[in-house]
C-alpha cells in the first residue's frame, strides 16, 4: 500500500504517491477502510479539497457510518453549493432517514444542472424516477 510505503519508504516513493488516485483503487475493490486512509492522506495534502471530501462521504456510506457520510456532503456543499455529487449522494442518505423534504430539495439542486459525462445518464433518471415518486407524480418513460 503507497501511504505505508511513505511511511517507511525511501524519499523517492514520497514524492510518487497520489493517495487520492489509490482511494478511489481501494474503493472500486471494496476496501472500504484502506481507501477512507488513502482519502484522509490526500486531504491531508489537499486540505478542503471537494472532491477529496466526496470520496470520503461515498466512503463512509459505504462502510455505513451514515451520520459521517452526511455531515462530509454537508461540509462540501458550506464549501461550494454547486457540488452536484454532494447533493446526490446526501438526497438518498436524507431519504433513508426519513427526510423527503430536504431529501427532494437536493434532488431537485442536482437536477437543475447534472453532470453531463456519459455515466450520469442512470444517476440522472435515478434522481428524476426518485423525486417524481416523492412529489406523488407517475414516471413515463423517455
Amino acid at each position: 500500500m503507497s501511504w505505508w510505503k511513505r511511511l517507511f519508504g525511501d524519499e523517492r516513493d514520497r514524492d510518487e504517491v497520489d493517495y487520492y488516485r489509490e482511494g478511489l483503487d481501494l474503493l472500486r475493490v471494496e476496501k472500504y477502510h484502506e481507501a477512507l486512509t488513502s482519502f484522509r492522506l490526500a486531504l491531508r495534502e489537499t486540505p478542503g479539497d471537494i472532491a477529496v471530501l466526496q470520496q470520503i462521504a461515498i466512503t463512509y456510506t459505504r462502510i455505513g457510518m451514515t451520520d459521517e457520510a452526511i455531515k462530509t456532503y454537508r461540509s462540501v456543499l458550506a464549501k461550494d453549493p454547486s457540488a452536484m455529487g454532494a447533493h446526490y449522494g446526501l438526497a438518498f442518505l436524507l431519504l433513508r432517514q426519513g427526510e423527503e423534504q430536504e431529501a427532494a430539495d437536493h434532488l431537485r439542486a442536482f437536477l437543475a444542472d447534472p453532470p453531463k459525462d456519459v455515466d450520469a445518464g442512470r444517476h440522472i433518471d435515478y434522481a428524476r424516477q426518485t423525486l417524481a415518486e416523492l412529489m406523488g407524480e407517475t414516471v413515463t418513460g423517455e
